[in-house]
């Protein structure tokens, strides 16, 4: 119950549901979703009382690098995961090239299937000053869908 504890004693706090819970995913945007009469739908007759479920998975949901030399390449590859019965469309916004980040992938259509997008980071300093030997990079790659804009997290430390 949200009203008592595990010793049935009365809540003094309030109790957070998680995101999966509410509706929307820990590293997410919701969009306006707009109709598209267009938008492949799927319409049988089993899906027809089941709640729709729809958008992507991120598997893993962030991405740690750790220590990185400076100068050399390195990719991770991360899992993009169509969850709805439907299918749906992405496109990923390329970091700037500051960050020494790039995204790889295939695009098109995401039809009860998945993705892999290949997080690529040429590992360089940006600034120009020492900086006692690490530099802590840190940026959030956004992938726009159809429903809402996932943000991928990338972090790693060059030396």
């Amino acid at each position: 119950s949200l009203l008592v504890n595990a010793a049935g004693q009365p809540r003094k706090e309030k109790v957070k549901l998680p995101s999966s819970l509410q509706g929307r995913q820990p590293n997410s945007i919701p969009n306006k979703k707009i109709e598209d009469p267009v938008a492949g739908k799927v319409n049988t007759s089993s899906l027809a009382t089941r709640q729709h479920l729809s958008g992507f998975h991120l598997i893993p949901p962030r991405v740690t690098l750790g220590v990185l030399k400076e100068g050399c390449t390195y990719a991770a590859t991360v899992i993009l995961k169509n969850v709805g019965v439907n299918f749906s469309r992405f496109r990923v916004k390329q970091p700037p090239l500051h960050t020494g980040l790039r995204v790889m992938y295939t695009p098109g259509p995401v039809a009860g299937l998945q993705v892999e997008l290949e997080v690529e980071i040429f590992a360089m300093v940006i600034g120009g000053e020492d900086t006692g030997g690490l530099e802590e990079i840190s940026h959030d790659i956004e992938i726009l869908t159809e429903t809402e804009t996932l943000l991928l997290p990338v972090r790693a430390n060059i030396l």
